[in-house]
C-alpha cells in the first residue's frame, strides 16, 4: 500500500518539489505552511494556497512545526512520511516521530559537510568547487540525520547567488523525482553520514555583507557574488551613504572602493541614505 505522504515548507524550493510531485504522478494528504502574516520577508517565502486548491489537499497555517495541531493533523491524516523542506525552526521529537516511517529534510550542502545555516553565500565565500543538496531523514540533530540520496552543483569563479539559488531548486526537484517511488513504496536505503568529515556553517546577517577595505580583491569578489539576489546584498559604507552592490568587478589598478590589493567597481548598485 502506497504511505501517505505530508509536506512543511513555506519557501520556493519546497513549492517547487511539491509541483514535481504532482507533475510525476505523485500526492500529497495534507499541507503545512506558516501563517500568512509570518516570516513575510523570509528569502523565498511563497504562500500554498492555490496549490492546496488545485489539487484538493488539506491544508494547515501554523505558528510553529513543533505547535500541538501540527501532531494531531499527522495523526488524524495517518501520515506515514512528513517532508519539511525549507523550514527555519527545528522539528522536536515529538514531531519526528508521530510519522509512521519519520520526517524528511533536504539541505543544500554535501553533508556531513556544511552542516547549519546561509548554506548558499558559505558555499561561494569559501570558494568550493563544488556543493549540492542533499535528502535526508530528520533526526533531533542539525543535518546530522542519515542520508537517502546527493546532487553535486559544480561552482566556479563567477557563480552568483541568484545562479546557486537557481541550481540549489533544480536539485531538490531532481531528488524528489529520483527518490519518490522509493518513499512512497518504503523502499529507500539510508547511509550514515561520516561523522569524520563534518562541518558546521553558522548564520549569517544582512550586516555581514559588508565590504572592508582591509578585504582581498578575492574576498570582496567572492561576498559580492555570495549574497546577491535572493539575499541582502553586500554594501560598503562610505561618507554616511551606503552603496548596495549586487554586482561588481575588480581592478588592480583603480576604482571607487580601495582594497587591500586592489580596487572593487560596484556594476549594478544602489547608492542609500
Amino acid at each position: 500500500m502506497k504511505k501517505r505522504i505530508a509536506f512543511a515548507t513555506c519557501v520556493q524550493l519546497g513549492l517547487s518539489c511539491i509541483e514535481e510531485i504532482y507533475r510525476i504522478g505523485g500526492k500529497l494528504d495534507l499541507l503545512i505552511t506558516l501563517k500568512d502574516e509570518k516570516a513575510r520577508n523570509k528569502s523565498g517565502r511563497i504562500y500554498l494556497d492555490d496549490i492546496a486548491n488545485q489539487n484538493d489537499i488539506p491544508l494547515l497555517k501554523i505558528d510553529n512545526i513543533n505547535d500541538a495541531e501540527v501532531v494531531n493533523a499527522l495523526k488524524e491524516y495517518q501520515i506515514d512520511w512528513l517532508f519539511i523542506i525549507g523550514w527555519s525552526q527545528i522539528a522536536r521529537k515529538t514531531v519526528l516521530e508521530t510519522p509512521t516511517y519519520g520526517c524528511i529534510g533536504m539541505h543544500p550542502t554535501l553533508l556531513p559537510i556544511g552542516r547549519g545555516r546561509a548554506a548558499i553565500p558559505w558555499a561561494i565565500i569559501k570558494g568550493l568547487k563544488e556543493t549540492g543538496v542533499t535528502m535526508f531523514k530528520l533526526d533531533e540533530g542539525v543535518d546530522t540525520g542519515d542520508i537517502i540520496g546527493q546532487e553535486v552543483i559544480t561552482i566556479n569563479k563567477k557563480t552568483t547567488a541568484t545562479e546557486l539559488y537557481q541550481k540549489v531548486n533544480e536539485m531538490h526537484i531532481r531528488l524528489i523525482s529520483r527518490y519518490w517511488n522509493d518513499i512512497v513504496n518504503n523502499n529507500i536505503v539510508l547511509t550514515k553520514q561520516d561523522e569524520s568529515r563534518a562541518t558546521i556553517w553558522p548564520g549569517r546577517k544582512p550586516e555581514d555583507g559588508e565590504i572592508s577595505n582591509s578585504m582581498t580583491m578575492e574576498e570582496a569578489d567572492r561576498l559580492v557574488r555570495a549574497v546577491t539576489h535572493p539575499y541582502p546584498g553586500s554594501f560598503y559604507k562610505n561618507d554616511g551613504k551606503i552603496i548596495r552592490i549586487w554586482s561588481a568587478k575588480t581592478s588592480r589598478v583603480e576604482g571607487p572602493i580601495k582594497l587591500k590589493d586592489g580596487y572593487l567597481i560596484p556594476i549594478n548598485y544602489e547608492i542609500e541614505g
